[in-house]
């Protein structure tokens, strides 16, 4: 598998403004209950080293509805649950930001918030802390014979070929994060459904606060892969670490966030990024390797 991503970032940003030809994520038995495009689902493990690493707040859950038989209520919302506790997934958080994506004007779009905005490259790729989801991607799609993301921005901002250069499936590929042994490793349960009142209408509105990502997040944390259990010491414990994350990626996300237009607008004006995610300690970049 080989892949072109210099001056795209297609997989990192919501590019529906931008012609992205389908909203496949809310489409389906599972139709995921958020508007964030293209979450990347993250393991038990990575999700608790970002945690380690004091970036607890860098991490989103998401749920979903569904119209099958393993459902439950939940602020008057039916989402995919097992015996009750509602299923999610835990990704990371994306903010608006001034990008120029496919060789295109500047403009404003939500974008991961590991994203350098004016790179367009991922500021934990060389990292420990980088997904493995990301790492192999598209070796999923290509495994399940599914169109890429790749392939997509092909369509509307390229010719075929310019990003999915090789379409061989990766040796090395991980379990799918929706597989049979996804619980408690990439699909996790919530223990206490009772305690989400309003949370899952705000994550829905895109309206979070921290404690109900925190909640989410130590659900993850501590479970344990292949089961439907959670760790209650280790929850709690968890639960706390998130809420007293404060890195840069909050900060980063307030200032973008005040500065930011439209989605898809151009960009009149914007902050610098080096200043608002590097200067508060975001890694920098490093450079592209030219693709032959």
């Amino acid at each position: 598998m080989e892949v072109n991503c210099e001056g795209c970032a297609g997989c990192c940003i919501d590019w529906r403004p931008l012609g992205a030809p389908d909203d496949r994520e809310r489409e389906g038995r599972y139709r995921a209950l958020d508007d964030t495009y293209h979450m990347v689902p993250l393991s038990r493990d990575e999700i608790r080293g970002f945690v380690d690493d004091g970036l607890g707040d860098a991490l989103v859950p998401r749920l979903f509805a569904s119209d099958g038989p393993r459902t439950t209520e939940v602020d008057g919302h039916r989402v995919a649950a097992i015996d009750g506790r509602p299923a999610f997934l835990v990704g990371l958080r994306k903010s608006p930001k001034p990008v120029a994506p496919f060789d295109g004007d500047r403009v404003w779009l939500d974008a991961c918030t590991f994203l350098d905005p004016d790179t367009l490259r991922c500021r934990i790729h060389d990292s420990e802390r980088y997904p493995d989801r990301c790492r192999t991607y598209p070796g999923h799609n290509l495994e399940l014979d599914a169109a890429t993301e790749c392939e997509r921005v092909e369509r509307v901002h390229g010719e075929a070929g310019q990003r999915l250069r090789d379409d061989d499936v990766p040796e090395d590929l991980s379990p799918p994060p929706l597989g049979p042994r996804a619980l408690g490793s990439t699909v996790f349960l919530h223990p206490e459904p009772d305690a989400l009142d309003g949370a899952v209408s705000r994550l829905i509105a895109g309206e979070a606060t921290a404690a109900d990502r925190a909640t989410f997040v130590a659900s993850a944390a501590a479970s344990a892969p292949g089961t439907a259990e959670v760790n209650p010491e280790r929850f709690e414990r968890e639960r706390e670490r998130v809420l007293a994350a404060d890195s840069w990626v909050s900060a980063a996300d307030a200032e973008w966030r005040a500065a930011a237009d439209r989605r898809g607008s151009r960009v009149d004006d914007a902050p610098d990024a080096t200043a608002v995610e590097e200067a508060g300690g975001a890694p920098s970049t490093g450079e592209w390797t030219p693709a032959e």
